[in-house]
Parts: C-alpha cells; sequence; structure tokens
C-alpha cells in the first residue's frame, strides 16, 4: 500500500468517518447511508434494517428501488449470506413504505420540536425573515401558489449566501403530511434549523434517493463519510 493511501486511511479514521459497504447487486463500495442493510430474520425471511441496528450478518444493497428488485431477483441474499433464506413477494415495495413512515415520523419529531411552521402566509412570512431552512409542499399542492414560494425562497436564499442548498421538499401528499402532524389541510411548510429538521430532511433524502431512479427527480444533497469495511 502506498504512503498517500495509508496516510489517506489515516485521515479517514481521524475524522470519524463511517466505512464504506459494498453493494451486493452492482459491487459498487459506498457510504452506508446510500444503502440499505438487510439481515436474515429468525424464521429465515430477509428483513430490512433501516436504522441498521438489527443483529447478524447484514447484505448491503444499493438505496434504489430498482436495485433492491435486482437483488430479490438475483437471489443476491442467499448468495451473500450462503444460505436459504425467504424474500418477501414485494421487498422493494415494502422498504419504500419504510423509508416513508420513517421520514413522516421524523416530521412528527419535528414539528413536535417547534421546527415546523405550516400555512402559505406563515411560509411566506418566515421566507421574508430569512428563517425557512427548507420548504416542504404536498405533492398535490397548486402549482402557482408552490411556485411563489419556491421563488421568493431561492431569492431569500440567495441574496443571503446560505452555505447549505435550498432545499425543497414535496415527495408526500398533503394528507400524509396533515396526518404526520396532527393538522387538517397541510399544504405548505417551512422548516427551521434544528436537529430535528435536519434529520428529517436526511430521511426525506433517502426516500426520495430510493424513488428518484424510477421518477426521474434529482435526489436532495446529503453528506456522507467513507471507509471501507463491512457488517
Amino acid at each position: 500500500m502506498s504512503a498517500d493511501a495509508l496516510e489517506q486511511g489515516r485521515t479517514k479514521r481521524t475524522l470519524g468517518a463511517e466505512p464504506e459497504r459494498t453493494c451486493v447487486v452492482s459491487r459498487a463500495a459506498l457510504p452506508p447511508d446510500e444503502l440499505i442493510r438487510f439481515v436474515r430474520g429468525p424464521d429465515g425471511v430477509i428483513v430490512p434494517d433501516l436504522a441498521g441496528r438489527l443483529p447478524g450478518r447484514g447484505v448491503w444493497v444499493t438505496c434504489e428501488k430498482a436495485v433492491v428488485v435486482k437483488a430479490a431477483e438475483r437471489n443476491a441474499f442467499a448468495r451473500s449470506l450462503k444460505m436459504q433464506v425467504t424474500v418477501p413477494p414485494d421487498l422493494a415495495g415494502l422498504v419504500e413504505s419504510l423509508l416513508k413512515a420513517r421520514a413522516l415520523a421524523a416530521l412528527s419529531f419535528a414539528n413536535k420540536a417547534g421546527q415546523v411552521l405550516c400555512g402559505f402566509t406563515k411560509v411566506e412570512i418566515s421566507i421574508t425573515k430569512g428563517e425557512a431552512f427548507a420548504l416542504l409542499h404536498g405533492s398535490d399542492a397548486a402549482i402557482d401558489g408552490r411556485n411563489k414560494l419556491d421563488r421568493k425562497y431561492k431569492a431569500v436564499h440567495t441574496e443571503m449566501g446560505a452555505k447549505h442548498p435550498a432545499q425543497i421538499i414535496s415527495t408526500f401528499g398533503s394528507e400524509d403530511l396533515s396526518l404526520a402532524m396532527g393538522r387538517s389541510h397541510v399544504v405548505h411548510a417551512a422548516l427551521a434549523k434544528g436537529g430535528a429538521a435536519r434529520n428529517f430532511l436526511k430521511e426525506a433524502e433517502r426516500l426520495q434517493r430510493y424513488q428518484s431512479h424510477s421518477s426521474g427527480e434529482a435526489a436532495l444533497p446529503l453528506e456522507t463519510g467513507s471507509g471501507t469495511e463491512q457488517a
């Protein structure tokens, strides 16, 4: 191993970066945030481990719905674990549902933490004051209202020279948003800075990344670490 490679490895360990994992389908080494971990349950059924905490040897698959489908079709879980497993009939759909549930639960927590503001007028005022860290629209929101808020948010974001990228999420329907926040008819919302809001954005990005390669949408940016271990 070269001196440069050794120094690079030491730097990663010093920074506490998470080790990369290898996708069983593409064989690409990626940060854990860009993959989904699966384990074999006690009954032999493959279980998505979205939190990465379940015991047992993990099988890592790129966080894309199409890749999870390929993993199931190619018997990749059994080959990786070197034992017989049962793959749920719609594993890719199950993962999508679980990712969505995690994101909405994170939104609910952010709302309880006082980091979510709802209503067109309140969101517009929040943008004007430079307090909107990110925008959230129901996927069924009227395009005129959404565009008005987006234009203003992007303009203020640029004027303030914000270091974080402009983030606008429209992954969830207004019914989902309303249920998550315990309010009726939530169509537009603004997120304030805070740990709970950032956690929601991370979960929303993960869901969007999973869906994006079938919808053609670009995923939100996400900071990731790197390294080279399997678990």
